[in-house]
């Protein structure tokens, strides 16, 4: 597929721009790091590399990459494409191969949804990759869309307000994980994608389902951007400038506290 390249142009600048205001709001790389960048074969993953050798080559950041991908020995995986796309781009690459595939498609129930027991055996496994490597941060390609959708899938399912962090250290304290494209919007990265002709490889998991509460949440955002052009930006901002006072939890502000007795300085 032809993409205009003045729609390129502007997605590569606008992707480059908002992983660059991630990384210095949340200081996501550092001099002398050892980024271990997660990559599926997908459209995200990619990007995220693309634009992480772009700092590399263009910041006066000193750090290093080392791409890694976990080969789940899915049926038909084209075991070949990334071996030879990441030997091309000349850079640190490890494959490792570990069929959570079969102990995925054992262990749920035909119907049920794969996606949370697949994301725990894979992170398991990525943070073993990571101590075994010397990484100092494991950077994921979760964009602003899947923020807003797991903010909502939470809200909906889990009765929590929570969403995905652009950076948190893993329960064991061992691992600080980044989602550099975290301010990053999915049309631009699929628009992007399709310019660079990345050798995209489908999922045949999750990418299967349907039914899945991710996709239907996406469906019903998207007919909200549709209805209001903008919402998307406003939820996401709202995430960004949370304001404790005025919700509901205690453990985050002390209500009991307030009284009328207060001394007034």
């Amino acid at each position: 597929m032809t993409i205009d390249p003045s729609i390129f142009n502007r997605a590569e600048k606008h992707l480059r721009r908002d992983v660059w205001k991630a990384w210095e709001a949340y200081s996501l790389i550092e001099n002398g790091d050892k980024v271990m960048v997660c990559l599926s074969g997908g459209k995200d993953s990619y990007t995220m590399l693309d634009v992480l050798l772009h700092y590399q080559k263009e910041s006066n950041i000193d750090f290093e990459i080392v791409a890694v991908n976990l080969d789940q020995k899915q049926p038909g995986f084209p075991e070949a494409v990334l071996p030879k796309y990441l030997t091309q781009l000349g850079i640190p690459f490890k494959i490792v191969e570990k069929d959570t595939y079969s102990v995925v498609i054992d262990k749920v129930q035909p119907g049920k949804t794969m996606c949370s027991l697949c994301s725990r055996l894979r992170r398991g496994n990525l943070y073993t990759i990571a101590d075994e490597i010397g990484a100092t941060k494991i950077a994921l390609g979760h964009h602003r869309d899947d923020i807003i959708e797991t903010f909502f899938m939470n809200l909906f399912n889990g009765s929590r307000l929570e969403a995905m962090p652009a950076k948190y250290k893993t329960d064991d304290g061992r691992h600080i994980v980044i989602r550099p494209l975290a301010f990053c919007k999915e049309s631009e990265i699929e628009i992007y994608s399709k310019g660079r002709e990345f050798p995209i490889i489908p999922c045949t998991l999750c990418g299967s389902q349907e039914n899945m509460m991710r996709k239907k949440v996406k469906k019903m955002i998207r007919e909200w951007e549709d209805e209001f052009p903008g919402r998307s930006t406003s939820i996401f901002n709202a995430l960004k400038k949370i304001n404790p006072s005025h919700l509901l939890d205690a453990n985050l502000f002390d209500f009991k506290e307030i009284s009328l007795n207060e001394e007034i300085a």
